[in-house]
């Protein structure tokens, strides 16, 4: 049996990563981002594409305390000695309510051009998303956010910096038309927040819907490693995870 990869090979004097020579075309000359799109792209990006990445990493690294940045104090709380432990435990909750939803907005994009093509303008198919969705009973991801409203300033930046740089193209423009729509048909406001922009963007840099989600868990994992670092500069005593678990035992009533 023989496997077959074109990722990586290390000989006595060389390491080849995806073609590269990593020591003589990598070491010091692309970004950590850069090494990102070339797994998944199999090709360094262009410049444009490099700061569009990048700028898209930097916009999800950190939210403050979530879900996910709570899970990892309290897990490095209970394994201090594992930090990998605390920071796989605060990607776990990378799902429909945290950053999956520029997964599963790619993913609405990218099918519905696959399904319909050129077939309808930008406005006749995104009334078709939005009424198909509505009777399959699915929500519309990407929309919506508990602190940022009427505008996610995330949202704004990614997308001037998407025009600027050549990527705010079909799926972008798809986007921004399901959420004019959308809107009009709730008669307020909804936020189209920023993973959902980053799922149109990385769409418009044509990176397959199943991959785009893995971006913002590499991203999120650099974030966390910023909420070790504090519990650690707090003392175990005071760390926000041993507040936290303190907090919760003296105001929970327990009912046999």
């Amino acid at each position: 049996m023989e496997f077959q990869t074109k990722i990586g090979k290390s000989a006595t004097d060389k390491i080849f990563v995806h073609g590269y020579n990593l020591t003589e075309d990598l070491i010091g000359n692309i970004t950590l981002a850069d090494m990102a799109f070339l797994g998944a792209k199999h090709r360094k990006p262009t410049e444009n594409e490099s700061k569009m990445l990048n700028a898209v990493l930097v916009a999800i690294c950190e939210h403050g305390f979530t879900p996910s940045s709570i899970s990892t104090r309290l897990t490095y709380l209970g394994a201090p000695e594992s930090v990998q432990s605390a920071v796989a435990a605060g990607l776990l909750g990378a799902g429909t309510v945290y950053l999956g939803a520029m997964e599963y907005v790619a993913e609405m994009l990218q099918k519905a051009f696959q399904k319909y093509g050129e077939e309808y303008d930008i406005k006749e198919l995104a009334s078709i998303i939005i009424n198909e969705r509505q009777e399959n009973g699915q929500q519309l991801p990407g929309f919506g956010h508990p602190v940022h409203k009427p505008d996610d300033p995330r949202t704004v930046k990614l997308f001037e910096i998407a025009e600027k740089l050549g990527f705010k193209g079909k799926n972008s423009q798809l986007l921004q038309e399901i959420h004019r729509q959308f809107c009009e048909k709730k008669g307020k406001t909804i936020t189209l927040n920023a993973v959902g922009a980053i799922g149109a963007i990385m769409a418009d840099m044509e990176i397959d819907y199943r991959v785009v989600k893995s971006f913002a868990v590499a991203s999120r994992a650099v974030g966390l490693v910023a909420h070790i670092v504090e519990e650690i500069e707090l003392g175990r005593k005071e760390s926000i995870g041993q507040q936290l678990f303190d907090y919760i035992e003296e105001h929970t009533d327990y009912k046999g």
